[in-house]
């Protein structure tokens, strides 16, 4: 069976691909399994936490989007992967907001998130 972009793949599925059989003890979600697929893809391990954190907060569709996005480029020109993907991101999140912004279903931007010092 051939899978469809943007359909969630099966944990079991997404571990068999990862290569990471000393972490999978610790995978009990789908979204970690994607987080930790994404931080491999853009060979940026060390921040691992931030990409499950992506896949858990963020459409599947946007990140979809945004890792073809990268797939499509040239490699030898991508200086940090990582960082390209995170732009990609950023731009289909505002290009969302103003979509919405023009349908009238979000009159009002969300607050701003305070920072405690």
């Amino acid at each position: 069976m051939k899978q469809r972009r943007g359909e969630v793949k099966s944990l079991k599925k997404l571990l068999s691909q990862l290569d990471l059989a000393r972490r999978r003890r610790y995978i009990k979600k789908e979204f970690q399994a994607y987080g930790l697929q994404l931080a491999d893809e853009l060979n940026d391990w060390p921040h691992r936490s931030l990409y499950i954190r992506l896949a858990k907060t963020m459409p599947r569709k946007i990140l979809e989007r945004a890792r073809l996005f990268i797939k499509d480029q040239n490699r030898r020109q991508i200086k940090n992967r990582a960082r390209l993907f995170m732009w990609k991101l950023k731009q289909l999140r505002l290009e969302k907001a103003k979509v919405e912004n023009k349908d009238g279903k979000n009159d009002n931007p969300p607050p701003r998130r305070r920072h405690k010092h």
